[in-house]
């Protein structure tokens, strides 16, 4: 058996029938070609470096599977064909790589958005330096300009 990753950028609206639909097929065709898929991962949604379709997000997935030695070429053919021709209005890019048999299968997944705590945009300005941007009469300068701490907040909500 041979192993095998797919790492596929869809697009940024995918809905989860199409990523259930989409794992479906890959499995479908895996087993056909008598392998197996060792994981499917949705990793989630990420900044694009450039806009790809007029999107500057997209959402990954990452599918590894085994395939046997004498079907693996016509298994990656098929994979690229169902992207190219079943999946063309949601997969964006997709990219099959072999992985060698005694490479460890841990890998390093970057935080997408989902997984980026939210912030709020006084916050992110004040802390990237950008306090040009904020407006006038925000609640933490007029609490500023009056000296009212937090800390003096909660004391006095007490």
């Amino acid at each position: 058996m041979l192993r095998y990753e797919t790492l596929i950028l869809a697009v940024p609206e995918i809905t989860a029938n199409e990523a259930t639909s989409l794992e479906g097929h890959i499995d479908g065709l895996i087993k056909k070609a008598q392998g197996s898929v060792i994981s499917f991962e949705r990793w989630g949604k990420y900044r694009l470096a450039y806009p790809i379709w007029a999107n500057d997000y997209g959402v990954y997935f990452l599918v590894r599977f085994e395939a046997n030695k004498g079907q693996n070429e016509a298994l990656v053919k098929e994979l690229d064909s169902l992207f190219k021709v079943k999946y063309t209005q949601v997969v964006m890019r997709h990219m099959t790589t072999k992985l060698e048999r005694s490479q460890s299968l841990a890998y390093y997944k970057p935080e997408s958005l989902e997984d980026a705590p939210a912030q709020d945009v006084d916050t992110f300005l004040r802390e990237n330096k950008m306090k040009g941007l904020l407006n006038n009469a925000s609640s933490y300068d007029v609490k500023h300009a009056e000296g009212i701490e937090e800390s003096d907040e909660s004391e006095m909500s007490e």
